[in-house]
C-alpha cells in the first residue's frame, strides 16, 4: 500500500454506500493501488463535452455501472474494475488529458458535491476485465492530432502489459 493510501474508511461521503465485507463473486485479473481523482459534467474545462465520454456515449453514475476516465495505454477502454471494500463496478469510458502518462483514474460523480467528497485518494483497484486496446488504438488514432491521445498511443505496448506490471 502506498502512502497516504487509506486501509479502511466509514461510509463514503460520495455515494453514500457501506464499505463491503465481501470481495463479490468476479474473480480479479490483477489487484493494484491507484491514485483516484473525481470529475463532474458542470466542471469548467468539462462543460463543453457536457455528460459525454471520449465516445459520445452518456457519462453514468448508477450502482450497475459508473463511468471512469483513465489513460488509456494503462486501462483500456472497457476495462471494469471495483474499488476494494465497495460492490460498484467502474467502467473505463473516457479519457483525460491530465491523466496521460498517469496511474490515476478520474471517477465520474453526477453532482459537484459528490466530486469534491471523494477529492483524492489511494485505493487498491481489482481489475476484473481489461478492455479493448485494439478499440481504444483504433479512438486514439483517429484523434492522434491531439497531443495527449498520441501520446496515450504511442505509449501503448503489447496488450498483456499487466502480466509484467510493477504491481
Amino acid at each position: 500500500m502506498l502512502a497516504g493510501a487509506a486501509a479502511v474508511w466509514a461510509d463514503d461521503p460520495a455515494t453514500g454506500e457501506k464499505p463491503s465485507s465481501q470481495s463479490g463473486k468476479e474473480t480479479p485479473l490483477f489487484t493494484t493501488t491507484v491514485r483516484t481523482t473525481a470529475y463532474t459534467h458542470t466542471e469548467e474545462d468539462h462543460i463543453s463535452y457536457g455528460k459525454k465520454t471520449a465516445l459520445g456515449t452518456d457519462l453514468r453514475y448508477t450502482p450497475e455501472y459508473h463511468s471512469a476516465a483513465a489513460d488509456w495505454s494503462r486501462f483500456p477502454l472497457g476495462t471494469k474494475f471495483k474499488i476494494k471494500g465497495y460492490n460498484r463496478i467502474f467502467v473505463v469510458d473516457d479519457y483525460g488529458k491530465a491523466l496521460t502518462g498517469s496511474r490515476t483514474i478520474d471517477i465520474y460523480f453526477d453532482t459537484k458535491q459528490r466530486m469534491n467528497n471523494w477529492g483524492v485518494r489511494w485505493v487498491e483497484i481489482e481489475v476484473l476485465e481489461l478492455g479493448s486496446f485494439q478499440e481504444s488504438r483504433k479512438i486514439l488514432a483517429s484523434r492522434a492530432k491531439h497531443p495527449h491521445c498520441l501520446a496515450m498511443l504511442a505509449s501503448m505496448t503489447v496488450d498483456d502489459w499487466w502480466k509484467v506490471y510493477d504491481r
